[in-house]
């Protein structure tokens, strides 16, 4: 379990291309709605970290009869936050910079990948009340992410999908309001692979809550008496 105070979240929902998005989404993760949420967030206040900033983007996806998000990708500016979410739990986090401010009547989210802008999302800012019940839904849905560890010679060690869920939710403000989402293409960072078609809904959500630990729900590799059995190394 892991504790964050005064989480700020700004999501915007958006529609993409059914097969662009079952062409990122594992198996056994099943799409019924090309649903995507890009995220930003700023993080004031984690023991051990500090402050930092992410936004990454997330699928909506189902698994056996539960419906939750497939974690796609994460960029964040904070290096100790970057090893300990990948590293010691399933997070799919690498280095970016993200910023999340208000800006003349408008929240605004940008994603920047060395000197490149890669993503840019804008909502208006405070427009509409959002029910803490529906945001604390939000934000509390079961989480999917393959959890990979390679050994010395290179083969896997770990392929997992692993699931979370965010628990302790305190939300402590959230509203809605008009949102546009722009995605540059960038090699190393493709979150224009999964393009914007319609944007649904966005939300800004202030809140406390706890990350709670990762459990294994589904492995990709073959038992070892089966690989030999088929003469895999």
């Amino acid at each position: 379990m892991h504790p964050f105070y005064d989480r700020e979240y700004f999501n915007i929902f958006y529609r993409t291309d059914p097969a662009a998005l079952r062409a990122v989404a594992p198996q056994p993760l099943i799409i019924d709605d090309p649903i995507v949420r890009f995220e930003v967030m700023h993080m004031g206040d984690v023991g051990g970290f500090g402050l930092y900033t992410e936004a990454g983007v997330a699928a909506q996806v189902r698994f056996d009869d539960e419906r939750g998000e497939y974690l796609h990708a994460i960029y964040l500016d904070n290096f100790p936050a970057i090893a300990a979410g990948r590293e010691m739990s399933a997070y799919p986090k690498t280095v970016g910079t993200p910023h999340l401010y208000a800006d003349h009547g408008a929240l605004v989210g940008t994603l920047d990948i060395g000197t490149l802008l890669v993503a840019t999302a804008t909502m208006g800012y405070k427009h509409h009340p959002l029910a803490p019940a529906a945001a604390a839904a939000q934000i509390s849905v079961p989480t999917f992410m393959i959890k990979l560890v390679p050994g010395y010679d290179y083969l896997h060690q770990v392929a997992d999908l692993v699931r979370t869920q965010i628990t302790d939710v305190e939300v402590k403000g959230a509203w809605m309001g008009p949102a546009r989402l722009q995605l540059f293409a960038q090699a190393l960072a493709p979150l224009a692979d999964l393009p914007v078609r319609k944007t649904v809904s966005a939300s800004h959500i202030i809140t406390d809550l706890t990350l709670a630990t990762i459990t294994p729900v589904h492995s990709y590799l073959q038992p070892a008496a089966e690989r030999l059995a088929v003469g895999a190394p």
